[in-house]
């Protein structure tokens, strides 16, 4: 049977809307939608670039506890209420993908909350052992 399990992350938004911060099947890891909240104090920047670098590290964590790296992301979906957003964020972006080079789709489209600049979702697959 395939391994299935759920990494939360401490996020109230996973509580209140019932889902989980990323989840392994396999070896395939699925980590959502992933805003610039700082999850342990639920505080958010108003600066897009750190909304997005904040991103980052709250997927870093998810990987990291599925036994994964920026390394194994084979997929990245970007999403902003404001398309004028995206560019500043590519120097951040780029030093995390730029030499794994994953699949990936910028969507502009509203988002949960007006306070957030940025959503990140990736899909990785962990090396075999």
């Amino acid at each position: 049977m395939t391994e299935r399990r759920t990494i939360l992350s401490g996020s109230t938004f996973e509580e209140q809307i019932g889902y989980a911060r990323a989840v392994v099947d396999g070896d395939r890891v699925h980590v959502s939608g992933t805003t610039g909240f700082d999850y342990a104090t639920m505080t958010i920047s108003e600066d897009v670039v750190e909304q997005a670098e904040q991103c980052l590290r709250n997927i870093e964590a998810a990987l990291a506890e599925a036994d994964c790296t920026f390394a194994d992301v084979v997929r990245v979906r970007y999403l902003l209420p404001d398309r004028a957003d995206f560019e500043p964020c590519w120097p951040v972006l780029r030093r995390r993908f730029g030499e794994v080079r994953p699949a990936a789709t910028m969507l502009v489209c509203g988002l949960a909350d007006p306070r957030m600049k940025i959503e990140i979702e990736v899909d990785a697959r962990r090396a075999r052992a």
